[in-house]
Parts: C-alpha cells; structure tokens; sequence
C-alpha cells in the first residue's frame, strides 16, 4: 500500500493541472486583500460597516478549484490512457482508488486550510483599527468556521474524484460538482416553506455555518443541524460519490 501512495503522490505532482488549480485556488489570497483594502476604505468615509469576511466570501474559489484537482487526478488518466498501466500494475482497484482518494484528501485538506488561515491573517492586518464587522470576533470564535470551510474543500475534492471516476469524463464530473455546489442551492430556493429551508440544511454549501452552529433560519425548527450532523452529512457526500465510482470503475473496463 505504500508503494501505491508513492505511485499516486508522484502522479499527482508530475502533472501540470494540479499547479494550475491550486494556482486558482491561492487566487483567494490576493482577492482577500483586494476585498479588505476596498471595504477598508469605505469604512473610513462612513466610520463602520458589516462586510463579509474574505475567506468565506470566496470559499467557493476554493472549493470549485480543488474539487476539480479531485477530477483530474483520475480523469487524466482516462484521457492519456494511462489508466491501463495504473491497473496492470495495481490489479485491486480499490487500493488504487483508497489511494488516490487518500493522496487527493491530504493534498486538499493542507492547502485549503492554509490558503484559509494566510487569507484571514492578512485580511485581519489590514483591516486593523478598521470597524468592518468580519474583525470584531477573536481567531478562537472563528477556528471552527475556518477547520470546516477546510473541510468542506476536501469534501469536494473528493466528491470530484468519485464522479471523475465513475463518469470518466473531466466535463461531464466539473459540470456535476458545479451544479452541487451553485446550482441546486439556488433550485432549492423555489420549493415551498418550510421545505425550501429544510432540503438547503443539507446541501453542501450550507453545511459550513451549521458546523459552526449558525442557522440557516429564524423560524424555530427549520434551516439548523446540530454541528454532529452537519458534519455527518458532509462526509456522507464523498462517501456517496467515491462508492459510485468505485462501484463503476470495479465493473468496467479500462
């Protein structure tokens, strides 16, 4: 087994796309400071202001950006053909996949927590002396929001992982995960009260605030999961999507 986590780390990084994306993903920096100057400013000709704190305003950045690392690290495979010799060499596709999934969760998890944790200080330091509401609260109120955005972005990396898997087409896996993580909120939005709330409670984007104990909804009952379910439900999601795609891949062809 540690010679296939060689294997797949050595992959992962031999290939362009994964410096490309997390390339993207570091964009989250430098767009928080952009974001923290401007509001900055603002808050000098008004005195105060509430704006969003930069590290969960463009977690999606983050998140859409790695889970598309989570595709290419094996849809790139399919596309070169390389998954052939992967297979040959590693008959029992489980371990190849556990692997991957492994290599991809760690990958993730170390960088979208860094690129969180430089995005909050810089924007903190800059925003010193500054009343912009995303800085009245200390670093130990704000390390559960932050450990669970991180989470969230590993989830969807490996989300995208399983669907690249199981689709074998980097399109069709991107396309999914996009309509996971901004599409279906918004559909949800149309459905009746209470419903509308209580399906939202359990889709991915949403699940970070719960974590942190934060509602979705004012009305007693509806738009909250305790923190222990919300962080079930966002493991159950690359669970769902890497047994599918160990499912598909255990019963096709190369």
């Amino acid at each position: 087994m540690k010679a296939v986590i060689s294997s797949e780390w050595l992959k992962l990084r031999s290939v362009t796309s994964t410096y490309h994306t997390l390339g993207t993903a570091t964009l989250t920096v430098l767009l928080g400071v952009a974001w923290t100057l401007y509001v900055s400013g603002l808050a000098d000709e008004r005195g105060s202001l509430r704006a969003a704190a930069p590290e969960q305003g463009f977690l999606p950045l983050i998140q859409i950006s790695l889970a598309v690392l989570g595709v290419l690290a094996i849809t790139s495979e399919y596309a070169t053909g390389s998954i052939r010799t992967s297979l040959t060499a590693i008959p029992k596709r489980s371990t190849l996949l556990l692997a991957k999934a492994g290599i991809v969760g760690l990958t993730t998890f170390i960088a979208a927590n860094t690129i969180l944790l430089v995005t909050y200080s810089t924007s903190r330091l800059i925003a010193n002396g500054h009343e912009l509401g995303f800085n009245d609260t200390s670093f130990a109120d704000d390390l559960v929001t932050l450990l669970a955005s991180g989470l969230s972005v590993t989830a969807l990396a490996l989300v995208g992982l399983g669907l690249g898997t199981a689709l074998r087409s980097t399109a069709g896996a991107i396309v999914s995960v996009v309509a996971l993580l901004f599409i279906l909120p918004g559909v949800v939005n149309y459905l009746p009260p209470p419903w509308n709330t209580r399906v939202a409670t359990l889709l991915l984007p949403n699940l970070v605030p719960q974590i942190a104990g934060q509602r979705l909804s004012s009305h007693l009952g509806d738009g909250f999961l305790p923190p222990w379910a919300a962080v079930a439900i966002l493991s159950a999601y690359p669970l769902v999507a890497l047994a599918i795609g160990h499912y598909r891949l255990s019963r096709r062809d190369a």
